[in-house]
């Protein structure tokens, strides 16, 4: 009775343990909370947030002034001197527009050196609140430099504090301050606020030039309470092609920083729902948590010593906080490990613990474990998409009942480890344990190859071969010993059967299935003290039933899940005709009236030629539309000459109506140099545009938008513009009725806009 009392309390204790993983990553925000005046203050930065997200305040939008004025006027509050860096910018996309950065400089003690605080203030165009994206990273800088005012320390270091502009358009601001500004010189460390979500735990990235080894040590004797960072996410922000302002000051002057950003319920970014209600309290001061103690440290500490050749692997786990060793260990720790295991079969062997038939048969259910959860996810979101079309308009790639799915797949594919496993259990823990330890030291090592900042999964590693090493000498091992070696596993890699279909998107519930496949493996020498799986089992896949059917019940969308829509009126001045076109895969009445019950494109498929996308999602549906009496764009040539054997293009665009966006494609000739606006574009840009791409310019004031092209005098040029403006709904010429309460404007695209295209040939 005892053994088995202790088996089930240890059973238990392990679920607890992966629940605890993901239960402390976030400080808890109390509403109640009465903090002192130089402490930070979760409820004070809400305030902020609130403010900030009022309306959507992109660049040329209404709200972007008041959005200046508000934060001018809070730092101002603080005593501080308030400069404002006005200016075009294109950066490295092709983006231009007129960026307002706002900032303000704390002097230190000695001159020289600076801690840069970045957040962005603009939202996304056109219909995003921006509260969490990045509302929120302004809200915490504006309450992290109060609370440190407040005790009025005198740094060694300066403080600048940049909350750029246009940062959701080719981080604009970032560039332009990078480029133009004298305060540049002096930044030696940049810490980055930033958001992709609305919730979750905020994740540390490092974005270095070189190696991480300084910045990882001097963040760890800064000693944030919530430290969630790990050098597997860091190698894999490497490999992927996204950009944050912070990535302007490391490419183009090679200063290094921290970026702080939160992943979680992605379906709000960049949409209506990014507003003041949904931004998770605990994820504010989770933010708050990093700022404060890095600003304490990094205000005093040798910024110019930050430096290093060296990388090191770094996890975060519950109480040790931030762990971190030299990527020099590795190798020795990974030949540990294969060393140990080699000793363990030939101890197993000698002791008859081992043998060769049971040992080669506990290698039949890793395989099948692993092939089936790995099938199963797989398929997992085609099969959703398939079942559920309107998913596909959820180009975020993560659904409102997302975390359902991960919780049914996790407890699918447990179910299935507990009823594949109970066939095998006349196998002797010990012979069932070889199998499993190798397939961990086989990730292991190809870690150790190809992807070094996953290398410390090979800690956890070492828990299990202990747990070997017991089941090779003890029939009936203490079942809290085996629990304490599972720890390790629990609590370091739980974390990631969430935070890769989160971070993104659900057609990653295959790392979902395999990451809860592999934990199962640490869990055999505990739950092969019991004989119970078959329940286990059951009830795991009774419970995997009930989040199945409750996400089913909340697949649909309501006005508190809204599905993403779009329509836009396309009037073609050339040829003087119109049509109606939406990106939707399923449509929904609100647009299906002026789009019919038609979905498919028409033949000339005008989504080939159009205004581009982030996701390079096309019009899914157009129809024809009465042509209405708009203000045509004005088009001159200024200049048109052949100079030293070159042709020189000057071409000015002139709206005649209110327009928030111009882009500007070429027919595929080569164009020696471009400029928009004086402001020229790199001969990298002009190389690798995409789909003839020139120039997209975001426009504020109804600005003219003034080409100068350089191209061979052989090749003729022909320029397509698209005009548009995201007044559809309230111009005077139509008659489109207000979006249904259960539907947002969808993300990523062009939306609620009238666009008007023309053709230029010379």
């Amino acid at each position: 009775m005892p053994m088995r009392f202790s088996r089930t309390l240890c059973l238990l204790l392990a679920i607890f343990a992966a629940y605890y993983s993901f239960k402390a990553l976030m400080p808890k925000y109390d509403s109640k909370e009465t903090p002192e005046i130089g402490s930070f203050s979760t409820k004070r930065a809400l305030e902020h947030v609130k403010a900030l997200s009022l309306e959507p305040h992109a660049v040329g939008f209404k709200g972007h002034q008041r959005v200046i004025t508000y934060i001018t006027g809070e730092l101002k509050g603080l005593g501080l001197e308030v400069e404002l860096q006005d200016g075009y910018t294109a950066g490295d996309w092709g983006n231009l527009s007129r960026a307002v950065n706002i900032m303000a400089r704390i002097k230190g003690s000695q001159a020289g050196e600076a801690l840069l605080l970045l957040s962005h203030y603009d939202s996304n165009p056109h219909s995003s609140y921006g509260a969490s994206d990045a509302g929120s990273g302004v809200a915490t800088i504006l309450e992290g430099v109060r609370a440190f005012l407040a005790n009025n320390p005198k740094p060694k270091n300066d403080i600048i504090i940049l909350i750029s502009d246009a940062e959701e358009l080719g981080l604009n601001g970032a560039d332009l301050f990078v480029k133009e500004h004298p305060w540049t010189k002096d930044v030696k460390l940049v810490l980055n606020f930033e958001a992709r979500g609305s919730g979750g735990p905020s994740y540390m990235l490092i974005e270095t030039n070189r190696g991480n080894t300084r910045l990882i040590e001097e963040f760890t004797k800064a000693n944030p309470q919530y430290p969630v960072a790990n050098s597997l996410a860091y190698s894999i922000y490497k490999m992927l092609p996204n950009d944050t302002d912070l990535t302007v000051f490391r490419e183009d002057a090679d200063i290094e920083g921290f970026n702080f950003a939160f992943i979680d319920d992605h379906f709000d970014y960049h949409t209506a729902l990014d507003t003041y209600e949904r931004l998770d309290r605990n994820t504010l001061a989770h933010q708050g948590s990093y700022l404060m103690p890095l600003l304490n440290h990094f205000s005093n500490a040798d910024l110019g010593n930050l430096k290093s050749l060296n990388d090191h692997v770094y996890f975060n786990v519950p109480f040790f906080r931030l762990v971190s060793y030299p990527f020099e260990w590795i190798w020795p720790m990974f030949g540990l490990a294969v060393v140990s295991f080699i000793v363990l079969i030939l101890i197993g062997f000698k002791k008859k613990s081992l043998q060769t038939t049971q040992l080669f048969k506990g290698f039949i259910p890793v395989l099948l474990v692993l092939l089936i959860n790995g099938g199963i996810g797989y398929i997992a979101w085609p099969t959703l998409t398939k079942l559920y079309p309107a998913f596909g308009d959820m180009l975020h790639g993560f659904t409102y009942n997302g975390h359902s799915y991960i919780w049914a797949f996790s407890l699918l594919a447990l179910g299935i480890c507990f009823l594949i496993y109970n066939r095998f259990r006349s196998i002797s823990t010990a012979n069932l344990l070889v199998a499993p330890t190798l397939v961990w030291l086989l990730i292991s090592g190809l870690v150790a190859s190809k992807l070094q900042g996953a290398s410390f999964f090979v800690v956890p590693v070492f828990g299990l071969l202990v747990a070997l090493l017991v089941h090779v000498n003890q029939e009936k091992p203490s079942p809290y010993l085996l629990l304490f070696l599972a720890l390790p596993a629990l609590l370091i890699l739980t974390p990631f059967i969430k935070m890769f279909p989160v971070g993104l998107g659900l057609k990653l519930l295959i790392a979902t299935t395999v990451f809860v496949t592999l934990i199962y493996f640490f869990l055999i020498p505990l739950l092969g003290l019991t004989n119970h799986k078959m329940r286990f089992a059951v009830i795991t896949f009774l419970v995997c039933l009930m989040f199945s059917i409750g996400a089913h019940k909340n697949a649909s969308f309501s006005k508190e899940q809204p599905k993403p829509s779009s329509l836009l009126y396309v009037y073609d001045a050339d040829a003087n005709t119109a049509k109606w076109a939406s990106y939707d895969k399923v449509l929904i009445p609100w647009n299906r009236q002026f789009l019919g019950e038609n979905e498919s494109l028409p033949e000339d498929n005008l989504s080939n030629n159009t205004i581009s996308s982030k996701y390079n999602t096309g019009f899914r549906a157009v129809s024809k539309a009465e042509t209405k009496a708009l203000a045509e764009p004005e088009i001159e040539v200024v200049q048109d000459t052949i100079m030293d054997g070159l042709r020189h293009l000057n071409i000015c665009f002139t709206p005649k109506r209110n327009v928030n966006r111009l882009e500007v494609f070429t027919n595929d000739i080569d164009l020696i140099k471009a400029s928009v606006n004086k402001i020229v574009l790199s001969e990298h840009y002009l190389a690798n545009r995409r789909n003839g791409k020139l120039v997209t310019h975001y426009i504020t004031d109804n600005d003219y938008t003034e080409l100068q092209l350089l191209i061979t005098p052989n090749d003729s040029l022909e320029l397509t513009f698209f005009e548009a403006s995201n007044d559809l709904l309230e111009h005077a010429l139509f008659s489109v009725p207000d979006r249904p309460e259960n539907s947002i404007p969808m993300p990523f695209v062009l939306n609620d806009a009238i666009l008007i295209t023309k053709k230029l040939k010379l």
